[in-house]
């Protein structure tokens, strides 16, 4: 019984680190948890059997993120449909949208009203594909090699493609944002591809949980003063907003 117990908290930390931070290796879920390597493999092989976790090359990701998932719902998903409805208000008739990916992204796409005719351009197969429910939406989909880290498309060919657009609005979801340490990630490749998004519009939305504020990660994509929307779940006169709206920043 005791040891039935141990594993079930086990997997229940796992199914935590997983749903905070998206996707997990085997050796962080290691460094959390103090135990073996294979330990922690026997639990992912079993929680992907439940339909708890996507397995994927060195660990695991949220069931969330991925394509195929019928999650209702996702970490701090209150959090994430509050930011989406914020950033709805960015989006009018007729422009072009630069976009990426993600789950916050996805409860914007589920709010865009029907009638609505706007073009949508992403470097994310997901992100297309939730928008194809959109009658009035033109996608343009910006192809490459996918990131395993990002599911996002990398590589020559996509930084060719952005650097002859200018997109109206470019709109990101975010893993670490900081006042001082400004917009970061920790994959090169998604570093960059994220660069050129900026690059190639003539506004830029981040979007963030409040969780998320206030932390670095090791490579930089922006300083705050290159984004113009900081779109995050709490009111924009929120005190821990404050050095951010300092940098030029708009609240939303």
């Amino acid at each position: 019984m005791s040891v039935n117990l141990l594993k079930k908290e086990r997997k229940d930390l796992i199914l935590k680190e997983i749903n905070v931070h998206t996707r997990v290796t085997f050796t962080e879920l290691v460094d959390v948890l103090n135990v073996s390597e294979d330990t922690i493999r026997r639990d992912l092989n079993e929680l992907a059997e439940e339909g708890e976790v996507i397995k994927i090359r060195g660990g695991a990701m949220s069931k969330a993120y991925h394509y195929s998932s019928q999650v209702k719902e996702t970490y701090a998903h209150n959090s994430k449909q509050e930011i989406a409805r914020k950033a709805l208000g960015l989006l009018k008739e007729g422009m072009l949208v630069l976009v990426g990916g993600g789950t916050t992204i996805r409860e914007l796409v589920k709010l865009i009203p029907d009638s609505l005719r706007i073009t949508f351009m992403t470097v994310n197969p997901l992100t297309a594909v939730e928008l194809l429910d959109k009658p009035n939406v033109d996608i343009i989909m910006v192809g490459g090699q996918l990131s395993r880290y990002s599911q996002m498309a990398v590589g020559g060919e996509v930084h060719q493609r952005l650097s002859e657009m200018r997109a109206d609005l470019c709109i990101m979801g975010s893993n670490a944002i900081d006042s001082d340490g400004g917009f970061t990630d920790s994959d090169w490749e998604t570093v960059l591809v994220k660069k050129a998004m900026i690059k190639a519009s003539k506004k830029v939305a981040v979007l963030s949980i409040a969780e998320k504020l206030d932390s670095v990660m090791k490579m930089k994509i922006a300083d705050i003063s290159e984004i113009n929307y900081l779109v995050t779940d709490l009111d924009p006169n929120d005190p821990k907003l404050g050095p951010y709206q300092n940098k030029g920043a708009t609240l939303l």
